[in-house]
Protein backbone atom coordinates (compact mmCIF):
# COMPACT_ATOMS: atom_id res chain seq x y z
CA UNK A 1 0.00 0.00 0.00
CA UNK A 2 1.34 3.39 -1.00
CA UNK A 3 0.05 6.61 0.58
CA UNK A 4 2.95 8.77 -0.59
CA UNK A 5 1.93 12.42 -0.50
CA UNK A 6 -1.71 11.58 0.22
CA UNK A 7 -3.67 13.46 2.89
CA UNK A 8 -5.36 11.45 5.61
CA UNK A 9 -7.37 12.69 8.61
CA UNK A 10 -7.28 10.51 11.73
CA UNK A 11 -9.59 11.52 14.58
CA UNK A 12 -8.56 9.93 17.85
CA UNK A 13 -5.12 9.71 16.30
CA UNK A 14 -3.27 10.39 19.55
CA UNK A 15 -4.80 7.39 21.36
CA UNK A 16 -3.56 3.80 21.44
CA UNK A 17 -5.32 2.62 18.27
CA UNK A 18 -4.93 5.99 16.56
CA UNK A 19 -1.19 6.03 17.15
CA UNK A 20 -0.89 2.58 15.61
CA UNK A 21 -2.89 3.70 12.58
CA UNK A 22 -0.86 6.88 12.24
CA UNK A 23 2.41 4.96 12.48
CA UNK A 24 1.36 2.54 9.75
CA UNK A 25 0.21 5.35 7.45
CA UNK A 26 3.31 7.46 8.02
CA UNK A 27 5.45 4.46 7.11
CA UNK A 28 3.58 4.38 3.80
CA UNK A 29 4.22 8.07 3.13
CA UNK A 30 0.88 9.59 4.16
CA UNK A 31 0.48 13.18 5.33
CA UNK A 32 -1.61 12.84 8.49
CA UNK A 33 -3.79 15.56 9.96
CA UNK A 34 -4.68 14.68 13.54
CA UNK A 35 -6.88 16.64 15.98
CA UNK A 36 -6.21 16.81 19.70
CA UNK A 37 -8.15 18.30 22.61
CA UNK A 38 -5.57 18.65 25.38
CA UNK A 39 -1.90 19.64 25.37
CA UNK A 40 -0.99 16.59 27.47
CA UNK A 41 -2.58 14.36 24.85
CA UNK A 42 -0.47 15.99 22.15
CA UNK A 43 2.74 15.82 24.19
CA UNK A 44 2.38 12.07 24.69
CA UNK A 45 1.75 11.39 20.99
CA UNK A 46 4.68 9.36 19.70
CA UNK A 47 4.60 10.87 16.20
CA UNK A 48 4.13 14.52 17.17
CA UNK A 49 7.47 15.61 15.66
CA UNK A 50 7.13 13.69 12.41
CA UNK A 51 7.42 16.01 9.41
CA UNK A 52 4.33 14.45 7.81
CA UNK A 53 2.12 15.04 10.86
CA UNK A 54 -0.08 18.11 11.29
CA UNK A 55 -1.64 18.40 14.75
CA UNK A 56 -4.76 20.55 15.01
CA UNK A 57 -6.23 21.77 18.31
CA UNK A 58 -9.96 21.01 18.36
CA UNK A 59 -12.30 21.59 21.29
CA UNK A 60 -15.22 19.39 20.27
CA UNK A 61 -15.62 17.02 17.32
CA UNK A 62 -19.37 17.07 17.88
CA UNK A 63 -19.39 20.76 16.96
CA UNK A 64 -19.87 21.68 13.29
CA UNK A 65 -17.57 24.71 13.46
CA UNK A 66 -14.71 22.80 15.06
CA UNK A 67 -15.02 19.95 12.57
CA UNK A 68 -15.05 22.49 9.74
CA UNK A 69 -11.73 23.89 11.00
CA UNK A 70 -10.19 20.42 11.04
CA UNK A 71 -10.99 19.85 7.37
CA UNK A 72 -10.29 23.40 6.17
CA UNK A 73 -7.90 23.53 3.23
CA UNK A 74 -8.03 19.80 2.58
CA UNK A 75 -8.77 19.35 -1.09
CA UNK A 76 -8.27 15.97 -2.67
CA UNK A 77 -8.47 14.22 0.70
CA UNK A 78 -7.47 10.57 0.28
CA UNK A 79 -8.98 9.05 3.42
CA UNK A 80 -10.67 9.98 6.68
CA UNK A 81 -10.48 7.61 9.63
CA UNK A 82 -12.76 8.21 12.60
CA UNK A 83 -11.51 6.63 15.83
CA UNK A 84 -12.40 9.40 18.29
CA UNK A 85 -15.00 8.53 20.89
CA UNK A 86 -15.59 7.71 24.50
CA UNK A 87 -16.80 4.95 26.78
CA UNK A 88 -19.02 5.20 29.83
CA UNK A 89 -20.48 2.03 31.41
CA UNK A 90 -23.92 1.93 32.96
CA UNK A 91 -27.25 0.17 32.82
CA UNK A 92 -30.33 1.91 31.43
CA UNK A 93 -31.66 2.19 34.99
CA UNK A 94 -28.57 4.15 36.04
CA UNK A 95 -27.97 6.24 32.90
CA UNK A 96 -29.29 9.79 32.71
CA UNK A 97 -30.35 11.61 29.57
CA UNK A 98 -27.24 13.78 29.86
CA UNK A 99 -24.99 10.73 29.94
CA UNK A 100 -26.76 9.22 26.95
CA UNK A 101 -26.41 12.41 24.93
CA UNK A 102 -22.73 12.68 25.85
CA UNK A 103 -22.14 9.19 24.42
CA UNK A 104 -24.12 10.02 21.29
CA UNK A 105 -22.13 13.23 20.81
CA UNK A 106 -18.78 11.61 21.53
CA UNK A 107 -19.26 8.52 19.36
CA UNK A 108 -22.01 9.10 16.81
CA UNK A 109 -22.28 12.85 16.24
CA UNK A 110 -18.51 13.27 15.90
CA UNK A 111 -18.43 10.45 13.36
CA UNK A 112 -21.38 11.86 11.40
CA UNK A 113 -19.93 15.37 11.17
CA UNK A 114 -16.48 14.11 10.19
CA UNK A 115 -17.96 11.85 7.52
CA UNK A 116 -19.82 14.82 6.07
CA UNK A 117 -16.77 17.07 6.11
CA UNK A 118 -14.61 14.32 4.60
CA UNK A 119 -17.01 13.76 1.71
CA UNK A 120 -16.91 17.46 0.89
CA UNK A 121 -13.10 17.40 0.90
CA UNK A 122 -12.73 14.34 -1.35
CA UNK A 123 -12.43 14.38 -5.11
CA UNK A 124 -15.30 12.79 -7.00
CA UNK A 125 -14.35 9.28 -8.02
CA UNK A 126 -12.03 8.54 -5.13
CA UNK A 127 -11.74 8.53 -1.36
CA UNK A 128 -12.08 6.19 1.57
CA UNK A 129 -13.85 6.60 4.91
CA UNK A 130 -13.29 4.20 7.80
CA UNK A 131 -15.31 4.46 11.00
CA UNK A 132 -14.78 2.63 14.27
CA UNK A 133 -17.82 0.95 15.79
CA UNK A 134 -17.51 -1.73 18.49
CA UNK A 135 -18.46 -5.34 19.10
CA UNK A 136 -21.68 -4.38 20.93
CA UNK A 137 -22.73 -2.49 17.78
CA UNK A 138 -23.05 -5.88 16.11
CA UNK A 139 -23.83 -8.06 19.11
CA UNK A 140 -26.35 -6.03 21.07
CA UNK A 141 -26.66 -8.47 23.98
CA UNK A 142 -22.98 -7.96 24.74
CA UNK A 143 -23.84 -4.31 25.34
CA UNK A 144 -25.70 -5.04 28.56
CA UNK A 145 -24.31 -2.81 31.27
CA UNK A 146 -23.11 -0.23 28.76
CA UNK A 147 -26.34 0.66 27.04
CA UNK A 148 -25.59 4.28 26.10
CA UNK A 149 -22.27 3.27 24.56
CA UNK A 150 -23.94 0.42 22.68
CA UNK A 151 -26.64 2.69 21.28
CA UNK A 152 -24.09 5.24 20.07
CA UNK A 153 -21.81 2.64 18.46
CA UNK A 154 -24.76 0.86 16.84
CA UNK A 155 -25.55 4.24 15.31
CA UNK A 156 -22.02 4.39 13.90
CA UNK A 157 -22.52 0.98 12.30
CA UNK A 158 -25.86 1.99 10.77
CA UNK A 159 -24.43 5.30 9.56
CA UNK A 160 -21.57 3.46 7.89
CA UNK A 161 -23.81 1.14 5.89
CA UNK A 162 -26.26 3.87 4.88
CA UNK A 163 -23.52 6.30 3.91
CA UNK A 164 -21.75 3.61 1.89
CA UNK A 165 -24.81 3.44 -0.37
CA UNK A 166 -24.96 7.22 -0.71
CA UNK A 167 -21.27 7.66 -1.42
CA UNK A 168 -20.76 4.76 -3.83
CA UNK A 169 -21.97 6.80 -6.79
CA UNK A 170 -19.17 9.29 -6.09
CA UNK A 171 -16.53 6.57 -5.93
CA UNK A 172 -16.05 6.89 -2.17
CA UNK A 173 -15.89 3.59 -0.27
CA UNK A 174 -17.19 3.72 3.31
CA UNK A 175 -16.55 0.95 5.84
CA UNK A 176 -16.09 0.41 9.57
CA UNK A 177 -14.32 -1.92 11.93
CA UNK A 178 -15.90 -3.27 15.10
CA UNK A 179 -13.22 -4.12 17.66
CA UNK A 180 -13.71 -6.19 20.77
CA UNK A 181 -11.71 -5.17 23.83
CA UNK A 182 -8.24 -4.34 22.53
CA UNK A 183 -4.92 -5.04 24.19
CA UNK A 184 -3.93 -1.63 25.55
CA UNK A 185 -2.21 -0.62 28.81
CA UNK A 186 -5.42 1.03 30.00
CA UNK A 187 -7.52 -2.08 29.39
CA UNK A 188 -4.94 -4.32 31.06
CA UNK A 189 -5.01 -2.07 34.11
CA UNK A 190 -8.82 -2.03 34.19
CA UNK A 191 -9.13 -5.82 33.75
CA UNK A 192 -5.97 -7.35 35.27
CA UNK A 193 -7.42 -10.88 35.44
CA UNK A 194 -8.42 -11.06 31.76
CA UNK A 195 -6.70 -13.31 29.23
CA UNK A 196 -4.75 -10.66 27.31
CA UNK A 197 -3.64 -13.14 24.66
CA UNK A 198 -7.20 -13.31 23.36
CA UNK A 199 -7.50 -9.56 22.84
CA UNK A 200 -6.67 -8.15 19.39
CA UNK A 201 -3.54 -6.00 19.35
CA UNK A 202 -3.93 -2.39 18.26
CA UNK A 203 -1.43 -2.99 15.45
CA UNK A 204 -3.63 -5.81 14.13
CA UNK A 205 -6.77 -3.67 14.17
CA UNK A 206 -4.79 -0.81 12.61
CA UNK A 207 -3.75 -3.09 9.73
CA UNK A 208 -7.40 -3.73 8.86
CA UNK A 209 -8.21 -0.02 9.04
CA UNK A 210 -5.27 0.94 6.82
CA UNK A 211 -6.27 -1.61 4.18
CA UNK A 212 -9.85 -0.34 4.10
CA UNK A 213 -8.52 3.23 3.80
CA UNK A 214 -6.18 2.37 0.93
CA UNK A 215 -6.56 2.25 -2.84
CA UNK A 216 -5.82 -1.48 -2.56
CA UNK A 217 -9.38 -1.73 -1.29
CA UNK A 218 -11.17 -1.54 -4.62
CA UNK A 219 -14.51 -3.20 -3.90
CA UNK A 220 -15.34 -3.38 -0.18
CA UNK A 221 -17.99 -0.94 0.97
CA UNK A 222 -20.77 -0.95 3.55
CA UNK A 223 -18.91 -3.47 5.70
CA UNK A 224 -18.68 -3.39 9.48
CA UNK A 225 -15.72 -5.72 9.91
CA UNK A 226 -15.41 -7.67 13.20
CA UNK A 227 -11.87 -7.41 14.58
CA UNK A 228 -12.15 -9.63 17.63
CA UNK A 229 -8.92 -11.58 17.69
CA UNK A 230 -9.51 -14.76 19.70
CA UNK A 231 -11.99 -13.20 22.10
Amino acid sequence: MDFTGKAVVITGGTGALGSAVAGALLAQGAACRIPYMHDAEMQHFAHRDHKQVSLVAVKNLADETDVGKLYTGLSGLCASIHIAGGFVPGTVRDTSKRQLMEQIDSNLMSCFLCCRAALNAMDTGSGRIVNVAARPALEWRSGAGMSAYTVSKAGVAALTVALAEEAAKDGVLVNAVAPSIMDTPANRKAMPKADFDKWPKVEEVAATIVFLASSDNRVTRGAVVPVYGKS
